[in-house]
Formats: structure tokens, C-alpha cells, sequence
């Protein structure tokens, strides 16, 4: 079997991916302490609704691109070294993610 990206369920992430998947979630680690803050402040209901959505909203993004660069690196690189397991692993997360 080939060496891939993804052997002993771990993932090698080039340099710009990580940097983009780190500022993604440090943009919602603000918009979390955001939320807090506007708690703290009494701020209405639905403004922090609002904000609330927004969190979700940039989770959901973070997940697509992470999913998106899996399926293009870790599920290629296993079924092209004949692992068509890993096809099953990515129903059942994809099962899971999607509750």
C-alpha cells in the first residue's frame, strides 16, 4: 500500500490549508466571545439569535471545506490503493454530521 495523506487516522495538512482552516475557526472562537459578550451586555433576543446563526452558518462552511479537502485527499488516496472501506467510513460520518 502506498504512503498517503492520511495513514494511522491522522491527517498532513499543507501549510496553506492549515493556515485557512485555523483562521476560519479563530473568526468563530470571536464570534463565540461575541455571543458571550453580548449576553453579558442584555443584548435583545434576536439580535443574538441572529448572531447565533451566524456562528452556524461559518461552522457549517468550516465543515464543508474540511470535508470537501478529505474526500479529495484521504478518500481518493484510499480507494485508489484498493481501501474501499473507507467509502463506508464516510457514509456512517456523513450520517453522523448530518443529525
Amino acid at each position: 500500500m502506498e504512503d498517503n495523506c492520511c495513514q494511522s487516522r491522522k491527517k498532513h495538512r499543507t501549510e496553506k490549508e492549515y493556515k485557512d482552516l485555523m483562521n476560519r475557526l479563530k473568526r468563530i472562537e470571536g464570534q463565540v466571545r461575541g455571543l458571550q459578550k453580548m449576553l453579558e451586555t442584555d443584548s435583545y433576543c434576536p439580535d443574538v439569535l441572529v448572531q447565533v446563526s451566524a456562528v452556524n452558518s461559518a461552522l457549517n462552511a468550516f465543515s464543508r471545506k474540511l470535508l470537501e479537502s478529505h474526500m479529495k485527499s484521504c478518500v481518493v488516496d484510499d480507494i485508489r490503493n484498493g481501501n474501499e472501506e473507507t467509502i463506508n467510513e464516510l457514509v456512517y460520518t456523513l450520517q453522523k454530521v448530518m443529525k
